[in-house]
């Protein structure tokens, strides 16, 4: 009798600790099945203007999604731009074309890099006193950005629209002093790009970036003249060399090259062209 109880004794036991270590199984399984939520990647991009910020704000949330925090950093003045990511105040900008950044490169013993094309903003040319190029008087006040890429790519442009000629081979680093023929005698005074909107208050004519007319509420379709559809002028994302294959910043990439994207600035910017 009691070598049964025993055995009946040690039966409950066993079958008890199977229950204790069932339910230990479960709830281990259960543990290592929940992922641990991994700390989002802070991403802080600089920027200037529409339709960058907007862009930035539209991926924002998609990007979330993918573990990255983005975060974006207006500014309104965009030689800050460089020197900031340079500095390592922000992670990445997106701003500027590939002109631009190789010229600050140049200027600053900089080693920038860009990742991926975006899209153009032609320049173009704007008046508020004439409403054709053929009636721009003889020694007209001509304004156009005064660093050194966007100067040369506004002497392009008057080229462009017949109302001056470059030496050969000038390029997009031309200068004043490569204007070989100007038949009008045209006046170019030099001013800060963002200024540019306001200079048209005085002047004749004035070579305005897309963003910068934007920002002014100008018109880019009431422009007098387009930059040509084969500008190497893209907008680029840009980066330290050192981050330039950082997942974070490849997500980024990807989204701004989204066919979201590309919707969004053919539906609100028909004044840009796409670059991918």
């Amino acid at each position: 009798m009691k070598k049964k109880l025993s055995l009946i004794l040690i039966a409950c036991l066993i079958l008890a600790l199977g229950l204790v270590a069932g339910c230990g199984g479960d709830n281990d399984k259960q543990e290592a099945g929940t992922p641990d939520k991994t700390p989002a990647t802070k991403l802080v991009v600089g920027v200037i203007g529409e339709p960058h910020t907007e862009m930035l704000k539209m991926v924002k949330p998609k990007l979330a999604e993918e573990g990255v925090d983005l975060v974006i950093k207006d500014f309104t003045d965009y030689s800050q731009l460089n020197p900031a990511l340079k500095d390592g105040q922000i992670d990445a900008n997106f701003f500027q074309h590939i002109p631009y950044l190789e010229d600050f490169n140049a200027e600053t013993n900089s080693d920038l890099v860009w990742t991926v094309k975006i899209h153009t903003e032609p320049m173009r040319i704007y008046s508020k006193k004439i409403d054709k190029l053929d009636k721009l008087p003889d020694k007209a006040k001509v304004g156009i950005p005064n660093d050194p890429s966007n100067s040369g790519r506004a002497l392009a442009v008057l080229q462009s629209a017949g109302l001056i000629k470059l030496k050969e081979g000038a390029g997009v680093t031309a200068t004043t002093r490569d204007i070989i023929e100007n038949p009008k005698k045209l006046d170019i005074k030099m001013a800060d790009a963002a200024t540019l909107p306001r200079v048209l208050e005085d002047a004749d004519i004035c070579c305005i970036n897309t963003n910068y007319a934007l920002d002014a509420k100008l018109d880019p379709m009431g422009a007098l003249f387009v930059e040509p559809g084969d500008s190497p002028f893209a907008n680029v994302l840009v980066v330290r060399p050192e981050d330039k294959d950082d997942p974070s910043i490849a997500k980024l990439g990807k989204a701004l090259q989204s066919d979201e994207i590309a919707k969004y600035l053919q539906e609100n910017y028909p004044a840009c062209v796409l670059a991918f």
